[in-house]
């Protein structure tokens, strides 16, 4: 068990389709971090949120995760994004997670935003992925799930709850009350990634990333419409007694969903 995470939530502008301009830019900021633990990366970071563009959809075996490889092997961290992954002639919006020690984990988005009909473009997951990363456990969801709270239900004892973005500015509210609800609910950290900038749509995004804890203060906040890696260190020991404290979670309801 590592008793301090350190995290490096990248907030940045996304250009609109391009994956080269995009991995050019990821990497010069990504330069920048020394030592970190985990990397975090907004919801399909290697082109924008442009479901409809499912020609830019790539194979697990593509450019985009061979360049989140390389990157996790040259920082020793590990590395998270969500990207358009092509798999059995079905496309997902899909995170990929890649460990410390190179293990690749994924999870396929389960709430496909229906007010762009990312749906009709886009094959929905099903499962949660739970990830062991140094003796901490972490639950990753893409954007529109933050409004789903029984399905990121902390009912297998998740230490962090992280949510992966493209969230814009005119519905910016629900994302900072949303993000604290999960914290106070599941009684763990939760981070929100988000973007800045235009997406092709002439979406304006502000970013507001941060970071709350078990009791739902916010830890840390991100300037608007600042491009940077944004360091922070999460502690297990100010988890543990916080649960001590206030151990609300072993009085939830045991129901399960089918």
């Amino acid at each position: 068990m590592k008793e301090e995470l350190n995290i490096s939530l990248i907030q940045s502008n996304l250009f609109w389709e391009d994956r080269v301009k995009n991995l050019a830019n990821f990497t010069k900021i990504i330069s920048t971090i020394e030592r970190p633990d985990i990397i975090l990366l907004p919801e399909m970071f290697n082109t924008a949120f442009c479901p409809k563009s499912t020609h830019l959809a790539e194979e697990m075996a593509g450019e985009t995760v061979s360049w989140m490889k390389n990157i996790s092997k040259r920082k020793e961290s590990a590395i998270a994004g969500s990207l358009m992954i092509r798999e059995n002639k079905k496309i997902y919006n899909r995170l990929v997670w890649i460990s410390k020690d190179g293990k690749i984990s994924t999870y396929d988005k389960r709430h496909l935003f229906s007010l762009t009909k990312e749906e009709k473009y886009l094959e929905k997951g099903s499962d949660r992925l739970i990830i062991e990363e140094q003796g901490w456990k972490i639950c990753p969801l893409i954007c529109y799930d933050l409004r789903f709270p029984v399905f990121s239900r902390n009912n297998v004892k998740y230490d962090v709850l992280i949510y992966l973005a493209n969230w814009p500015v005119k519905r910016i509210d629900a994302w900072d009350t949303l993000l604290k609800a999960r914290s106070i609910e599941n009684q763990c950290y939760t981070i929100g990634v988000n973007r800045i900038g235009y997406d092709g749509n002439k979406i304006p995004f502000n970013g507001k990333s941060k970071v709350f804890d078990a009791f739902g203060k916010k830890l840390f906040n991100t300037e608007k419409n600042v491009e940077n890696a944004f360091e922070f260190k999460l502690s297990y020991q100010d988890l543990k007694l916080k649960r001590r404290q206030m151990n609300f979670l072993k009085d939830q309801d045991l129901f399960t969903l089918k």
